[in-house]
């Protein structure tokens, strides 16, 4: 057995969201927390971790931009998908009376009408499960943090309300990724992603024409995302979901219409939808 079996990487403290979103996916894995996702992202490359738990989007704060310009560096695969809620919760350490809140500043947004309410100052942290940890080991009583029901668990921290957030929904969506693919059965009853990498030539009609086939064979692109490649301005890379096999005879069609348009047409992983989106769309 390698090191890198059973153990699942993560960008954050022990706590995180991402952490929390590892032990639902795969909770018989060894959650490993890193720094960096860079970090996170190498630790399967170089064989230490099997999987990496990586956040692409929130409801609310919207894409993760650092992931998109991170991926198309690796050589790793897109494996699974999953739908993270957000439920903030409000935690101190016990007996306290708390006069300040510290979180990531976006959990601290979201949460801003309840911080007013309580009368709390708020103060910006790296991240919620480092804000947790770094009040446990503090031990002041004036404090409170905004972080997961885990980390409160984690750091013995007692929680004075949960759901703190102003609005609810608000969800995360994470990638699994895999330095080898995992085979996936197609099965025509069963809703399928693909994702895919590709670039452009900065001329004109370039997108429209290299996404011209999925249209023409009725596949449903869920996600595009594009940024510039980093080493020329005179072209884009882009990165596209599509709702459909890599093995369906409308992908296929499609794709084979991609790389007479584009180049450097790199298929990322195909998976089964989760569950989430079918209660997206009632």
């Amino acid at each position: 057995m390698s090191q890198s079996d059973s153990k699942i990487a993560f960008q954050g403290q022990l706590g995180a969201y991402s952490h929390l979103a590892c032990k639902q996916v795969k909770p018989e894995a060894e959650p490993v927390p890193y720094e960096s996702f860079v970090q996170a992202l190498q630790a399967v490359e170089q064989e230490k971790a099997q999987w990496a738990m990586i956040p692409v989007e929130n409801s609310t704060a919207g894409r993760v931009e650092e992931i998109y310009r991170q991926i198309p560096k690796t050589h790793l695969h897109i494996t699974r998908e999953h739908f993270q809620p957000v439920n903030h919760c409000l935690m101190a350490l016990p007996g306290a009376n708390p006069k300040w809140v510290a979180s990531h500043p976006q959990a601290l947004a979201q949460c801003h009408d309840n911080i007013i309410a309580k009368g709390l100052q708020p103060r910006a942290e790296f991240d919620t499960a480092g804000a947790a940890k770094l009040l446990s080991e503090s031990g002041d009583l004036c404090g409170a943090v905004i972080a997961s029901e885990l980390a409160a668990k984690l750091y013995g921290l007692e929680i004075i309300q949960r759901h703190f957030e102003d609005v609810s929904g608000n969800t995360t969506r994470f990638i699994v990724l895999k330095k080898v693919p995992d085979p996936v059965p197609y099965d025509e009853g069963v809703a399928y992603i693909t994702s895919v990498l590709f670039k452009v030539r900065n001329i004109p009609a370039a997108l429209y024409k290299a996404l011209g086939g999925f249209a023409t064979n009725g596949l449903n692109m869920i996600k595009i995302e594009s940024y510039m490649d980093g080493q020329t301005l005179n072209s884009s890379q882009f990165h596209i979901d599509v709702a459909s096999h890599i093995e369906s005879k409308g992908m296929q069609l499609a794709l084979e219409e991609l790389r007479f348009f584009a180049e450097d047409v790199r298929w990322l992983g195909t998976y089964k939808a989760h569950e989430f989106r079918k209660l997206d769309d009632a």
